[in-house]
């Protein structure tokens, strides 16, 4: 049944549909470890720590990471608030979805607009850190704005490529990537220790030093325009662990989404927090010994060669190479996905060819296409900038927590009335994790009043403007009665038809 509001549409249909044009869905295929991989993939420690690692060392000295373990609760709090909203509606869109059938179209348009935002500038600030940081230092060349700008172009389109053309060989690359990933990180991290401690290159006093950073008012929080020292060392973590909500906006092609997707962005937090912070101590203890560090354009990298040697450190950089394009496909992927369901609302520019799922590919093509032309954009807008890779990743931490901060802020106001949960409930600790995701949030934010992160503040201004604008002419088309969300009939037959293709034939789950 279909909400008879202009604007309405059942799960997976166009309140447009026609004979001619019938929309078609994508297949309920991703099992739970292809749905913790698109989380892990999105979060991916190896593209978080090689990007900010630097910036921690200028601001926060060594000791800033010590930041990590307490950004890593707070993400994990949120982490498990969406995953309580994921196993209440399992549909693509995540908070642009939530948000619009529980608080209302307006606010859920713009929550979903600030997500396309993210989608759109992270996937290039993941992918300039390939060209920026990683590939100088494993071929050995000059890396210069001009060519970094090139060679993530080539990425960015390769990834729109692969997501265009077939969901299921996505899937294939991000999890053998996944799985290359964890086993390249743990594999560093040992051998990082274990080496480091044969040949005494280890000093764990680095640890705890600020280096060229004054102790005096370390911890501050710093005035009107700035923040302290060890308030901005947040944002590595706050960069790094963001996207674990990627899977939920997966949730029309995975199986048993509403107990699969929760704990799939759980774990993927949990892993990553623990192996994120071990690596940080092996490569903070190691870079007290190596020379040059603080000055290098690639620090993490330079570390690992000093300590391995030249021939295991690039081996080893492949790997990461590798967990980075991953990152980037997932996030591509989220981006379409994001895109097709706005489009299938009827909510984005260009809806009527955005919201097709091809025939052959069984793919949103047009969407894919779509995500490519947006990141090149992106990527030549911000190539213009000396200091390109910062920008990206300061633009790339401050809109997903100002997504995170929305979305937990509509859970509070409207817990008591949020529909039933199929797989996964907060019970008793509710009110505690509310309490400290919208502590961390808070402070997270703070930090963005530093006078250094003017470039995030004027493209999320620009894009919020671009949305303002085409946002008032879709309300005077249709006004806000023509943009009414169907009730949550849909989301059940949506679940309903999951659990049905969860059962075999003989009628034993999967």
């Amino acid at each position: 049944m279909t909400h008879p509001d202009r604007g309405a549409h059942g799960a997976g249909e166009s309140r447009l549909q026609t004979a001619e044009e019938p929309q078609r869905k994508m297949p309920r295929e991703l099992g739970w470890y292809a749905s913790f991989s698109v989380a892990f993939g999105f979060v991916s420690i190896a593209t978080g720590i090689f990007t900010t690692y630097g910036a921690v060392l200028a601001t926060s000295g060594p000791r800033g990471i010590w930041a990590w373990p307490i950004a890593v609760v707070g993400q994990l709090t949120v982490a498990l608030v969406f995953g309580a909203l994921a196993a209440r509606i399992p549909i693509s869109g995540y908070s642009y979805q939530w948000v619009s059938r529980i608080v209302g179209p307006v606010w859920g348009w713009i929550m979903g607009w600030i997500s396309f935002a993210f989608l759109g500038v992270v996937v290039v600030a993941v992918d300039y850190t390939i060209a920026s940081t990683i590939l100088p230092e494993l071929f050995r060349y000059v890396g210069t704005t001009q060519n970094a700008w090139a060679i993530t172009a080539v990425v960015v389109l390769l990834q729109a490529v692969l997501v265009a053309l077939s969901t299921r060989s996505t899937h294939k690359v991000n999890s053998v990537a996944v799985t290359v990933q964890l086993i390249g990180m743990i594999a560093l991290t040992v051998l990082l220790f274990a080496v480091g401690a044969f040949t005494g290159k280890l000093d764990f006093g680095n640890l705890f030093d600020t280096a060229s950073v004054p102790a005096d008012g370390y911890y501050a929080l710093g005035g009107a325009t700035e923040a302290g020292p060890f308030a901005l060392a947040f944002l590595l973590g706050a960069f790094t662990i963001v996207g674990f909500e990627s899977a939920a906006n997966l949730a029309e092609e995975t199986r048993e989404p509403a107990r699969v997707i929760p704990k799939a962005m759980v774990r993927a937090v949990i892993s990553l927090g623990v192996l994120g912070f071990l690596f940080l101590v092996a490569i903070t203890a190691a870079a007290g010994k190596v020379a040059g560090v603080g000055t290098s354009e690639t620090p993490v990298a330079t570390v690992i060669t000093a300590v391995l040697g030249s021939v295991v450190g690039k081996v080893l950089l492949v790997l990461v190479v590798i967990s980075i394009f991953s990152c980037g496909l997932v996030i591509t992927l989220s981006g379409t996905r994001l895109v097709y369901a706005m489009s299938r609302d009827e909510r984005f520019p260009g809806w009527r060819l955005l919201r097709r799922v091809d025939r052959r590919t069984a793919t949103p093509l047009n969407a894919s296409v779509f995500m490519l032309l947006v990141a090149q954009a992106i990527l030549a807008l911000f190539s213009r900038s000396t200091d390109a890779l910062f920008e990206l990743f300061s633009a790339a931490t401050l809109l997903p927590a100002l997504i995170y901060a929305g979305t937990i802020a509509m859970y509070i106001a409207k817990r008591k009335s949020l529909p039933p949960t199929r797989g996964f409930a907060l019970g008793r600790w509710e009110v505690p994790v509310l309490v400290v995701a919208s502590v961390w949030l808070a402070y997270e934010l703070l930090i963005f009043r530093d006078a250094s992160f003017r470039a995030p503040w004027t493209y999320v201004l620009v894009l919020f403007a671009i949305g303002a604008v085409y946002f008032a002419g879709l309300l005077r088309r249709r006004g806000r009665q023509g943009l009414t969300m169907p009730d949550m009939a849909d989301v059940d037959r949506t679940l309903d038809a999951a659990d049905a293709a969860d059962v075999t034939a003989e009628g034993s789950p999967r």
